[in-house]
C-alpha cells in the first residue's frame, strides 16, 4: 500500500506540535500570529489558519477573541495501562470483541470474526470512493431516501433473486451494517422480557444484542444438520417465543448448515408456535455449497433476512440491508427515521460501484479459493497439536474445536492475551455454558507460526 506524503497544511501543524510537546510552547503561550507564522513558514496565511484550525480540533490549541491562538493547558499524560486489554474482564458476550478492538496493532487475532487487512480489497475500494467523489451527481450532502440508495436496493434485488428471494426495492432496507440491521428488527420485534430462540452454540453478539433488549434468550442445542428441532419445539411450547434468532450458512461458530429436512420442518414448528425467523446470512460471500436458505423457503412470509458487506469488502465501511414483508419494513423505516434518520450514503454509493462493475463477485471468488486452502492447512495444523473437530466444515472461515483432555478454553483465552493472542473461548458461544472447552478459531487469522508455538506450549504444559 502505498502511504500519501503528507500535505503542507500537515507539516506545518507537526512542526508546531513538535514545539507544543517540547514545552518550546508552554500552556497558555501564545503561538504567532497568523501574518508572522506565514512569513516563517514561507505559506499562504490560509495554510497556516488551517494548519491552526487542525490543532484547535485536536485540542492541542485554542483561538480567544482578541488574543489570537494558545496552547491549552497541559493534558494528564495518556497512560499504556489505559491502552492495555482488561486481562480481569468477565467473559461474556462481548468479550471477543472487546479483545479483538482493544488490543495493540501488532496482536494476533486467531479469535476474531473478520478477515485480516490484507485479504481486503483496498485499491479497490479506494477506486470506488474517488468514483463517488468525483461523479458529478454523486449523493454526498443529503440524507438520502430513507430506504436506502435505490440503486444498491435494486442490485440487491437480483442478488437475492440468485437466492430464489424474491424481493424488489420497496422491500429491501438498508443500514449500516449487519448489527444495525439485528438491533432494528430486535427493537420492532422485542418487548423486555420476551423469549428469543438462539442456537447453543451461536454468534455471540446475538447474545449480547439480547441482553441489550432485555430479552431472554431460550438455548437451543446445536446439531451438524441444524438446530435440535424437537428441544425447539419443548421450548417453544413452554414460553411461546417471539422469535428464532439464527445464521444461515456458514453458522458461526461452528460452520455447519441445515440440511433440506430441518428447514423445512423449522418452518412449519415456526407456523404452530407462531415465532418469526430471523435469517442472518453476512457470510453468504463464503459460501462455496447449495444451501436451503429460509426467506427462499417461507417467501419472507415469516423470516426475516439479513445481509451485510462487511465481511468480504470493509469493515469500517458500514453497508448491510434487511429484507422483509412489506409491514415489516414499514415498520422497520419506521424505526431507522426515528433512531438514525439515515444510513451511510457513500458508502452504499461505494458499494453499488463495486457489484455494477463486477469487482465484489470476482473478490468474492478469490476469498473463497483463499479460505478452503487456509481452512485445510490450518485445521491440519491444530489436529496435530492434539486438538479435534466438532464438525469438519465445507466452507466459511471459522474451526470450532476441542481442546485435547478437557483443557479450560475460558483459561487458555486468558493466558493468550498475555501473549498477545486473542482467542475465542467456547462458552462466550453459549448462553448454557455448555461448550467449556471448546474454541473458534478465524482460519485466515490463525495462520502466524507464533500462534502454534503458544499452543503446543500451553497444551505441553498442562498434558
Amino acid at each position: 500500500m502505498t502511504v500519501a506524503s503528507p500535505t503542507l497544511t500537515e507539516k506545518i501543524g507537526a512542526a508546531i506540535l513538535a514545539r507544543i510537546e517540547a514545552r518550546a510552547l508552554a500552556p497558555g503561550a501564545r503561538l504567532p500570529s497568523i501574518r508572522s507564522a506565514a512569513g516563517e513558514f514561507g505559506v499562504s496565511k490560509s495554510t497556516i489558519v488551517e494548519a491552526y484550525e487542525r490543532l484547535v480540533a485536536s485540542g492541542h490549541i485554542q483561538a480567544r477573541r482578541g488574543s489570537g491562538f494558545t496552547v491549552t493547558a497541559r493534558r494528564a499524560t495518556l497512560s499504556l495501562q489505559e491502552l492495555a486489554p482488561k486481562l480481569d474482564r468477565a467473559i461474556d458476550p462481548v468479550w471477543v470483541a472487546r479483545q479483538s478492538l482493544e488490543t495493540e496493532e501488532r496482536a494476533l487475532r486467531p479469535g476474531c470474526g473478520w478477515l485480516p487487512e490484507s485479504w481486503l480489497p483496498e485499491a479497490d475500494l479506494r477506486r470506488a470512493l474517488r468514483g463517488v467523489a468525483q461523479a458529478p451527481h454523486a449523493k454526498l450532502l443529503e440524507y438520502g431516501h430513507p430506504l436506502g440508495y435505490l440503486p444498491l436496493r435494486q442490485a440487491l434485488q437480483a442478488r437475492l433473486a440468485e437466492l430464489e428471494i424474491d424481493a424488489p426495492p420497496t422491500r429491501i432496507l438498508l443500514t449500516d451494517g449487519g448489527t444495525q440491521a439485528i438491533d432494528l428488527t430486535l427493537r420492532h420485534l422485542l418487548q423486555p422480557g420476551d423469549s428469543v430462540l438462539v442456537d447453543d452454540p451461536g454468534y455471540f453478539n446475538f447474545h449480547a444484542n439480547l441482553r441489550a433488549h432485555r430479552a431472554v434468550a431460550l438455548p437451543v442445542p446445536r446439531r451438524p444438520d441444524g438446530p435440535d428441532l424437537a428441544r425447539l419445539a419443548e421450548l417453544a411450547q413452554q414460553h411461546r417465543p417471539r422469535l428464532y434468532l439464527m445464521n444461515a450458512a456458514p453458522h458461526n461458530p461452528t460452520g455447519g448448515a441445515l440440511s433440506p429436512a430441518i428447514a423445512h420442518r423449522l418452518l412449519q414448528l415456526a407456523e404452530l408456535h407462531d415465532f418469526r425467523i430471523v435469517e442472518d446470512d453476512v457470510f453468504a460471500d463464503f459460501r462455496r455449497h447449495p444451501t436451503p436458505i429460509l426467506a427462499a423457503l417461507d417467501g419472507l412470509k415469516r423470516v426475516i433476512h439479513l445481509g451485510s458487506f462487511s465481511k468480504t469488502l470493509s469493515a469500517g465501511m458500514r453497508c448491510g440491508y434487511i429484507t422483509a414483508d412489506e409491514a415489516t419494513i414499514d415498520a422497520l423505516l419506521d424505526l431507522k427515521i426515528a433512531t438514525c434518520f439515515g444510513s451511510d450514503l457513500a458508502a452504499a454509493q461505494m458499494v453499488h460501484r463495486l457489484i455494477a462493475d463486477g469487482t465484489q463477485r470476482k473478490h468474492a471468488e478469490r476469498i473463497r479459493r483463499r479460505l478452503a486452502a487456509a481452512m485445510g492447512q490450518v485445521g491440519s495444523k491444530l489436529q496435530a497439536l492434539g486438538l479435534a473437530y466438532w464438525q469438519e466444515p465445507r466452507e466459511g472461515l471459522f474451526l470450532w474445536m476441542r481442546l485435547p483432555d478437557g483443557r479450560d478454553a475460558a483459561e487458555l483465552a486468558r493466558r493468550a492475551l498475555r501473549h498477545n493472542i486473542v482467542l475465542a473461548p467456547g462458552n462466550v458461544f453459549s448462553t448454557s455454558q455448555s461448550w467449556p472447552d471448546y474454541l473458534r478459531f478465524n482460519a485466515p487469522q490463525s495462520q502466524h507460526q507464533r500462534l502454534f508455538e503458544f499452543l503446543k506450549a500451553k497444551l505441553k504444559a498442562h498434558a
